[in-house]
């Protein structure tokens, strides 16, 4: 069957992202896909009878077989190398939750630390299957991550309604926010800004190792704030990857947890590989405690999507219920559940 050449190097750099390959190789499919995107078909074609293609911008050797390959109908050799290895799921044990789950609550775009559009992250989600995905993007007061303002959220938002009218009913890309915790438990944006998202997940991501009594008021208040949905990654912790290791945030886990019971908010399974966040003993806590859950794939690139596959593995491990896990409920429940 043939392909494409850009949805060929589009997807052999999902499936290098989704195995945590080199970031250097992945921007080589994705800058080769935009160049094919913008040119002509005729002259990549009058340009692989030539073999001139490499003389295009972003194109380099593996990139022009991949494109050749495609122009002339094959299915490029690379690309059904990466597909016989991603037969397998990356966590197995999970597929029954992955299954299950409608959306993703929590992925990130180039607005700021992500390394994609949001048109590509959008057009991923729907290729793997969900029906609806959060973009949450940071808060201001992250800079280092190109956190928001109101106003450049605001001009999202815009972009937001335009993609959903482009869209139109078979997929919603919701409105959200990854909202940092102030060190009072205050959230970092608006009253009214909050107010006009769909979903909001809040996250610690400072001041990780303040004292166990400060952090646990701190997350607290957080929760109790009736704009919170998610409690994002809670500990903090990582513990593999390009960043090193980091140890947990101490705090009152079943104080904090009997909060997000009590004030319905979702306890996120952080999917990312280097986070595993929560701890499964504290997942354990949260389940015992009466919590919701969110499996959440914290992508800040079209193929990490695919991580929920991790999350969905010790979900199920745990025996965490899909049905209190917020993400495998249609979109109407969703959205009154997250906006009472």
């Amino acid at each position: 069957m043939a392909i494409e050449p850009v949805d060929a190097l589009r997807r052999i750099a999902f499936l290098l992202e989704r195995t945590r390959a080199q970031t250097y190789r992945v921007k080589a499919f994705r800058s080769a896909a935009s160049t094919v995107l913008s040119t002509d078909r005729a002259e990549l074609q009058q340009r692989a009878a030539a073999g001139t293609l490499k003389e295009l911008p972003g194109i380099g050797k593996s990139t022009e077989a991949v494109v050749r390959d495609a122009l002339a109908g094959e299915i490029p050799a690379y690309l059904t190398k990466l597909e016989r290895e991603a037969a397998a799921p990356l966590a197995p044990g999970g597929e029954e939750v992955r299954a299950a789950l409608k959306g993703d609550l929590h992925c990130h775009s180039d607005w700021s630390d992500g390394g994609s559009p949001i048109e590509e992250m959008v057009a991923t989600a729907m290729e793997i299957g969900h029906d609806y995905v959060a973009l949450t993007d940071h808060s201001p007061r992250l800079k280092v991550a190109r956190g928001l303002s109101a106003e450049r959220l605001t001009q999202q938002l815009g972009v937001i309604d335009a993609v959903n009218a482009h869209l139109g009913d078979g997929f919603r890309l919701l409105k959200g926010i990854e909202v940092d915790i102030l060190d009072d438990g205050g959230l970092d944006q608006s009253e009214e800004m909050l107010g006009r998202l769909d979903v909001r997940v809040a996250s610690v991501h400072s001041k990780l190792s303040m004292a166990a009594p400060a952090m646990t008021r701190r997350m607290v208040g957080a929760v109790r704030n009736r704009r919170t949905n998610v409690l994002g990654h809670c500990t903090g912790q990582l513990v593999t990857g390009e960043r090193g290791v980091r140890r947990r945030s101490t705090f009152d886990a079943e104080q904090v947890f009997r909060a997000c019971a009590e004030h319905d908010v979702a306890v996120e399974i952080n999917s990312r590989p280097e986070r595993s966040d929560p701890p499964d003993h504290l997942i354990e806590l949260a389940l015992k405690l009466g919590c919701l859950f969110s499996i959440d794939s914290d992508a800040h690139a079209p193929g990490q999507l695919d991580f929920q596959e991790y999350g969905c593995e010790r979900a199920r491990r745990l025996g965490v219920p899909i049905e209190r896990i917020v993400n495998t409920w249609p979109l109407e429940r969703l959205l009154t559940w997250a906006n009472p």
